[in-house]
């Protein structure tokens, strides 16, 4: 798991991948990082990013009635979310690959 600094800077851009994939909730998105490797990433950080998100137009919500209680906000993607999701995937590889050619020059190991 990468350390809570490296990841501030990347949650913004994998929760846009999460809400991508289907629309979903604040619990489930947290789920999914967990799922992904990310470790434990508390409800209280996913939802000040979600309301940033939402707030800068690139995520919308909607309630919908849950099975097991109260209703939930459900997020997705808008146009604009959609575009920065993409704009995070391209500078997040041109910075992969810039940091993998760093590493290889002074004797690191990469994954590639």
């Amino acid at each position: 798991m990468a350390s809570s600094q490296m990841l501030k800077g990347m949650l913004d851009g994998c929760i846009l991948a999460i809400i991508s994939q289907k629309e979903t909730y604040g619990y489930e998105i947290s789920e999914q990082l967990k799922k992904y490797g990310f470790g434990k990433i508390t409800e209280g950080t996913i939802y000040p990013l979600l309301l940033r998100l939402e707030k800068n137009g690139f995520i919308n919500a909607t309630y919908r009635q849950s099975e097991l209680g109260p209703k939930r906000k459900y997020y997705f993607l808008t146009s604009d979310g959609k575009k920065e999701l993409a704009s995070f995937i391209e500078n997040y590889q041109q910075l992969t690959a810039a940091i993998n050619l760093l590493l290889e020059k002074s004797g690191g190991k990469t994954n590639e």
